[in-house]
């Protein structure tokens, strides 16, 4: 019989007390860990004051013991709920025989993952990674191979190995685009922040790779111009279904499918970034199947881990994924049996609890909460939108001025719910998709009071001592990204 998760720990520490408990002296609370954290790790990150010591389901624990909700589910990435029994009981089981052979050797957990992926979603073969940024870096260079191999996109004259790398600056015309979306969120590697809209993300990190052309989120008619212009030179397009960082931006009805059919009749790879629109976060299993749409290109991350381990995938089919031989491409931790017994189970999760229907069904609840919210508050709450449990409010500035999207997540936090605000304007609610109606209500519950009794109090208290916040101009585009 396997160990439980807490045998299996409490026998990896005996007789290594220092490993197993803190020694004396060593901050324990919230606040000396947050001063800790500050001190000595980079900041590239604002959080909100709160710190994580025990979670299970839709609940977190702080190390006093004061409990939470969450609604963020680590930008989606616990769509099964924090510690999943059945997540825990694949790694704790998966830990004490083999984590990791690297992918000089073959091993016996990957093959079994490659074809539950198969089996799921219907593409020929997989390519396996980490995190969700390297999948991303993955499907663009996969793209390029195939841009150059099987639709003869000509090569640089100035190309790496060529003899005439000196011409590189002057050829970059005649290499293989790739072309993203306005408002788009990949990660933030130096490829793809390349593809940015937001300064922060870009300033500061030049010069940006080049190759990438921009065209704005649900327009298939710019998209179609684009491709008119210099689709003989596009490999790719790659785009989230439903832009989650921007704010939680769902396309028009219909865009997907027309994204598909021009992609198709321009011989351009559709490549969709499910990482954290897909497994069942929108309401099903991939956002792309609102529209029953199939990519040439899908990227999964976050979730396939539950929560638990970094986990990334690019599928595609042979005629795509081929393109790519040994020695190309790599990772000594992608597909290692460790992650590919995590990922198995928590797929399995999403299929036997039926979270993609719960996810859809709870979400639409969500959402006639949220508006009855914003019909008490209409000056306040600009716009509730959302599919599944994908859903974000975006507040009107100027009336709530100067109280903004953090302070409100700020007030939540002290209500008991945990959000996190993006571009400023716009609170994100993406709770696990295990929360239960009750929890889903309380949350709720927890917003209104902010907006009835914690708002006002904050305007008044705010109002003489902050000024106005200026614009936030895209140096890429000089759209106002706020």
């Amino acid at each position: 019989m396997a160990m439980t998760t807490r045998r299996f720990f409490n026998a990896i520490c005996r007789g290594t007390r220092s490993f197993c408990a803190l020694p004396e002296g060593i901050p324990s609370s919230s606040q000396q860990l947050i001063n800790l954290e500050y001190e000595y790790s980079a900041h590239n990150y604002h959080p909100i004051p709160v710190v994580f010591s025990q979670a299970k389901g839709s609940t977190i624990w702080d190390p006093e013991g004061k409990k939470y909700l969450d609604f963020l589910s680590a930008y989606s990435a616990v769509n099964q709920g924090h510690c999943h029994p059945k997540v825990m009981k694949a790694l704790v089981e998966q830990a004490e025989r083999l984590t990791l052979s690297s992918r000089a050797f073959y091993n016996d957990r990957f093959p079994i993952f490659a074809e539950r992926l198969k089996s799921m979603f219907g593409y020929d073969m997989v390519l396996p990674m980490n995190t969700g940024a390297e999948g991303v870096e993955t499907a663009l260079k996969l793209a390029r191979k195939w841009g150059y191999e099987k639709k003869k996109i000509p090569k640089d004259q100035g190309e790496v190995g060529s003899g005439n790398e000196a011409l590189a600056p002057v050829r970059q015309a005649t290499r293989a685009i790739i072309v993203s979306c306005c408002g788009c969120f990949h990660g933030r590697t130096l490829a793809v922040i390349s593809m940015s809209c937001d300064n922060e993300a870009t300033r500061g990190f030049g010069p940006l790779l080049p190759g990438h052309l921009k065209v704005d989120f649900g327009d298939e008619v710019a998209l179609e111009k684009i491709f008119e212009e210099s689709g003989d030179r596009i490999a790719g397009f790659l785009f989230e279904p439903i832009q989650g960082e921007a704010g939680v931006i769902i396309p028009p009805d219909g865009y997907l499918k027309s994204v598909r059919e021009l992609c198709s009749k321009f011989n351009v790879l559709m490549i969709a970034d499910e990482i954290q629109s897909g497994l069942a976060r929108s309401g099903r299993m991939l956002a792309c199947d609102w529209e029953e749409v199939c990519p040439d290109v899908v990227i999964l991350g976050k979730a396939l881990g539950g929560g638990v381990i970094p986990v990334s995938a690019v599928l595609a089919n042979k005629d795509v994924m081929l393109c790519i031989r040994p020695g190309e491409h790599g990772s000594t931790f992608g597909g290692n049996p460790l992650a590919s017994a995590v990922a198995v189970a928590s797929l399995n999760v999403i299929t036997e609890e039926g979270l993609s229907e719960r996810s859809d069904q709870m979400g639409q609840e969500l959402r006639n909460q949220l508006m009855k919210i914003q019909q008490q508050f209409p000056n306040f709450i600009k716009e509730v939108r959302g599919k599944g449990l994908f859903n974000a409010v975006e507040l009107n500035s100027k009336a709530l001025f100067p109280v903004s999207a953090y302070d409100i997540c700020l007030k939540l936090k002290e209500r008991g719910v945990l959000a996190k605000p993006t571009h400023e304007t716009i609170i994100r609610l993406t709770p696990p998709l295990s929360m239960s109606l009750d929890e889903l209500q309380e949350g709720s519950n927890a917003f209104r009071d902010v907006m009835e009794i914690d708002v006002p109090k904050m305007q008044k208290a705010k109002h003489d001592r902050v000024s106005q916040k200026t614009a936030h101009i895209c140096d890429r585009c000089g759209r106002n990204m706020a």
